[in-house]
């Protein structure tokens, strides 16, 4: 879900405004502790740590995850310029870093969420600062989709985001789940 939290939104240049989705392709997810490859057709490539939901057999929202959505935001920008769709800048392959699944509740609404690059905070907020929380994120998205046990909704980051470049460590956290961590190689 993009801008979902204000404070982002603003840093983005926007203000608070019905939820919206991009989508990424299964081969997006690189798994906790797996390397993703700098992509190409990029010389800007940004992350936001952001909590992820994962859907479970019953159609609900089963566990959570700590999620990094990598963007290439110089396309992004030349897309939103032309009034074009986002897809390459979203959805490209090794886009979707996302640590373990924890099954159970929502972690605590005040809980952190944190990302920092080389030892280096770069994004902090908490849980309760998202304008949409995840059940209505899920009610959205299930007007437009039918959601299917498996699926995973990342639900927005807060501000902070960046840039990222070849050997950079990037480490992402939500109070209550188990950390993100990987390694930016170079193709």
């Amino acid at each position: 879900m993009g801008q979902n939290y204000a404070a982002h939104a603003r840093e983005m240049g926007h203000t608070r405004a019905e939820p919206f989705f991009f989508t990424k392709p299964a081969d997006a997810v690189v798994v906790d502790d797996a390397d993703p490859a700098f992509p190409t057709a990029t010389a800007n490539l940004h992350h936001e740590v952001e909590l992820v939901c994962a859907i479970g057999e019953d159609g609900g929202i089963v566990g959570w995850a700590v999620g990094c959505d990598l963007t290439r935001r110089d396309l992004q920008a030349a897309a939103k310029e032309k009034g074009r769709p986002w897809d390459a800048a979203k959805g490209f392959d090794q886009s979707a870093p996302c640590g373990a699944l924890t099954l159970g509740p929502l972690p605590e609404s005040t809980a952190l969420i944190t990302l920092s690059v080389n030892g280096e905070t770069r994004q902090s907020g908490r849980l309760d600062d998202m304008v949409w929380n995840p059940e209505e994120i899920l009610a959205k998205a299930r007007e437009l989709w039918d959601v299917r046990p498996g699926d995973l909704i990342f639900t927005g980051t807060p501000e902070g985001v960046g840039p990222l470049r070849p050997g950079d460590r990037v480490e992402a956290a939500i109070g209550g789940l188990q950390p993100l961590s990987f390694t930016v190689i170079p193709r």
